[in-house]
């Protein structure tokens, strides 16, 4: 009896949850690989390790950029890689897979997607929708007819939608996530203190001082990078208001985002989300006072998962037990 997978794959991070034994595996999107002998080095913790610290002849490849798989062949590579670690097969027998994508893939990258979950060794392999497994992981009863909105933020993509008797009545999904608000504190710190850092350091400051709202003015880090006038080496200190007037203007995209999601939501169902809140869900809904610059913003109650890390993860063990009942192959 193969045991039953389901996989969070997503930009920053892939969470695999086993049947029976709940989230497995959590590890960074990260391949290393050799340029000279095409072969891949280290995947995940080991090759997050080396980003930004490699000679020459080893590149790190993140290979799905913005929720979707920029690089196949790695992608397959490191999906095998870790359905191996898992040792989950069993004799002779392939485990179902539900894999969850955003709800912006196009059915080409949906085919990829299940194309690569194959070859590593699935069975039948099962595509969902990121927001909606991400509800359920987060204790939504999204099977119900009332309205329920999931604003799920991840490495790559944002994905909102308005969710009603198990299926997605409207979305939107955006490429303003955890990457870009990395991407947005580097640039930042370089205009503003002339200093190049990379993306762990700009991601490291998002998480010690990083605030979507309302930042604390007394809140600094230092930061260490390259002077980019001398190219010495060379620390300065960052305030979380500076971090915040980096993020800002992403961050409203996300607001703007969601309120055109519920312009085009049906009245009844605007009125059970005003009831029953915003549910955030993904890595970016850690940030620092990200609820309250969307409930200010938007005049609407918004709560955060539990665990908005695993909540996708979380949501495809739920939906793994009825995968007969609600899934479209």
């Amino acid at each position: 009896m193969a045991r039953d997978i389901g996989i969070d794959l997503g930009t920053a991070n892939v969470l695999i949850n086993v049947s029976g034994k709940g989230i497995v595996l959590n590890e960074p999107s990260v391949v290393a690989v050799n340029t000279e002998s095409n072969k891949v080095v280290a995947v995940g913790s080991d090759a997050y390790e080396m980003v930004g610290r490699t000679p020459g002849n080893i590149r790190v490849i993140r290979p799905l950029k913005n929720g979707v798989i920029a690089d196949f062949d790695i992608t397959e590579a490191m999906l095998s890689y870790f359905i191996e670690k898992l040792n989950v097969k069993g004799f002779m027998a392939k485990p179902n897979i539900l894999i969850c994508a955003p709800t912006g893939v196009t059915s080409i990258e949906q085919k990829a997607i299940i194309q690569a979950a194959e070859k590593s060794g699935g069975g039948n392999v099962y595509l969902d929708f990121e927001p909606k497994v991400a509800a359920v992981g987060a204790g939504l009863d999204i099977f119900k007819p009332q309205g329920n909105l999931v604003i799920d933020i991840g490495g790559g993509t944002t994905d909102i939608a308005v969710l009603s008797m198990g299926e997605i009545v409207t979305s939107q999904s955006l490429r303003y996530a955890g990457d870009r608000m990395n991407q947005d504190i580097m640039n930042y710190i370089k205009n503003k203190h002339n200093l190049l850092i990379g993306s762990r350091t700009a991601e490291q400051i998002k998480i010690e001082i990083g605030s979507a709202y309302e930042p604390d003015p007394n809140e600094t880090i230092t930061v260490r990078g390259r002077d980019m006038v001398e190219g010495l080496p060379k620390q300065t200190t960052v305030s979380a208001v500076e971090v915040q007037e980096a993020m800002h203007d992403g961050l409203m995209s996300i607001v703007r985002t969601t309120k055109s999601v519920l312009e085009s939501t049906p009245p009844e169902l605007s009125a059970d989300i005003i009831d029953r809140g915003i549910m955030l869900t993904g890595g970016g809904a850690l940030l620092h006072g990200i609820d309250q610059l969307i409930a200010a913003e938007l005049q609407v109650p918004v709560l955060t998962a539990d665990h908005p890390l695993e909540a996708v993860a979380l949501g495809t063990g739920t939906l793994l037990k009825n995968i007969q009942k609600h899934q479209r192959h």
